[in-house]
């Protein structure tokens, strides 16, 4: 690995995408990632006790996304729109989805003579502040702390306008054997390539000059470069010295951790439970009084811990995904998974009008996925602040031509927080760094 041009640190989507890109343009690259496989928070995880495979990370292409549906084409992957019903737990009652958030085409409107951005909370503050927009200030709020992993007094609400708008959540794909296949592509791509891919190798400082990077990871080796491009996630660039998974840069990149400060990244905690049966639209259970939830695609909660769940509908194996995001899932990242999985099932138990007990007799395998507890993610993906746009592009700048940062955080566009958005800024700055 002697004279090597570029050094990616991550081997997720991003950085997998910019070293094919390097590498097709001659360029002497070596990837490092910390953990033992590559794929970042994307892990199609294959468990024993599990029918199907089980995304732990990203699992839905929101919409119709270029870079992601060709590669996933080019890997031979095919993926299903998801189909079914939409059900809601409204004050405790279970049934069919009503609004999308009460009172939507006055929030809508309200929103569109916004000219100047402000947090999410304090334009509910200031436009929706009376008894009678209760019920649409909480659906707004868990809406943004579920779908955008965000914090409602950072979070931009410019940008939840132009979101909704957009409508990207309401067509979603499930990719047919997973996610982790369109990474496995990238790695044989980028191998063929001619890059060097490096496994267990968590970078713990980056020394820098101008024309010349030295890596040092936790076990003390060390890998010279040229150049360095960053791509772990904007939870890693935000962790405090001597945390799990902090890099140190040397010398200190002042600006940058000023405007990395400043950026939003989400939380996320799923619990993936698989049942014997599909006890939600199975006539035995129905006899018991066991509320039912037909063809059932998502659910909603305003009641439980757990405000999301989902099946894998057109798939019809009885597994439900438990969604729990945002300022809720930081706060409880350090439960023990069994605490989590008892949480998710009492909820099940409670929306559906059965007991836990009866629950464990027909469960099957259940799993605990906690990103904000991982230390080389510390947490799921990003969201645009109100000083977002102005931060990130700080932390994008290049320094001195050699160090980059890229990622989906650092993506600009609709696509923030997406793999789409991760695939495309590893690929606009492996071309910056080519320029």
């Amino acid at each position: 690995m002697n004279n090597l041009d570029v050094i990616v640190v991550g081997g997720g989507a991003c950085g997998l995408m910019a070293a094919q890109e390097l590498a097709k343009a001659g360029k002497q690259v070596l990837v490092l990632e910390a953990r033992n496989r590559l794929g970042g928070r994307i892990y199609t995880a294959r468990l024993n006790d599990f029918s199907i495979p089980v995304e732990a990370g990203a699992e839905f292409i929101h919409g119709d996304l270029p870079l992601t549906q060709n590669l996933l084409n080019s890997a031979g992957v095919t993926y299903a729109l998801m189909k079914g019903t939409s059900y809601e737990v409204k004050h405790g009652d279970l049934h069919e989805s009503g609004e999308f958030i009460e009172d939507f085409e006055v929030l809508l409107e309200k929103l569109e003579t916004l000219t100047e951005d402000l947090p999410l909370a304090a334009f509910l503050d200031r436009y929706f502040s009376e008894e009678k927009y209760q019920d649409l200030r909480n659906s707004v709020t868990r809406f943004a702390e579920g779908y955008d992993a965000a914090d409602t007094q950072k979070v931009s609400t410019l940008a939840i306008r132009e979101e909704w708008k957009a409508g990207g959540a309401a067509i979603s794909y499930h990719p047919h054997g997973g996610y982790s296949q369109l990474i496995d592509f990238l790695a044989t791509e980028v191998k063929a390539a001619g890059v060097t891919v490096e496994l267990n190798t968590p970078v713990r400082e980056i020394r820098w000059e101008p024309g010349k990077v030295k890596l040092v990871t936790s076990s003390g080796e060390t890998y010279v470069a040229q150049q360095a491009l960053i791509t772990v996630s904007i939870g890693v660039l935000q962790a405090q010295p001597e945390s799990a998974g902090y890099i140190n840069f040397v010398p200190e990149l002042p600006e940058k951790k000023q405007a990395l400060a400043q950026m939003g990244f989400g939380a996320v905690i799923k619990v993936c439970l698989e049942f014997k049966t599909a006890f939600w639209q199975d006539e035995a259970f129905s006899a018991q009084n066991t509320k039912q939830a037909p063809d059932l695609a998502f659910l909603f909660s305003d009641t439980h811990l757990f405000t999301a769940w989902w099946t894998q509908l057109p798939d019809q194996t009885p597994l439900l995904t438990a969604w729990l995001a945002g300022p809720p899932a930081e706060k409880y990242k350090n439960l023990p998974d069994e605490a989590l999985i008892t949480e998710a099932l009492t909820a099940v138990a409670d929306m559906f009008n059965t007991s836990v007990a009866i629950l464990l007799e027909h469960l099957k395998a259940s799993v605990v996925f906690n990103w904000a507890a991982d230390p080389f993610a510390r947490g799921a993906y990003a969201y645009a602040t109100v000083a977002a746009s102005e931060a990130g592009a700080i932390v994008a700048q290049p320094v001195a031509n050699t160090l980059f940062f890229a990622g989906e955080g650092l993506y600009k566009g609709p696509e923030m927080g997406t793999v789409e958005a991760a695939l495309a800024s590893g690929l606009a700055t492996a071309k910056e760094i080519l320029g």
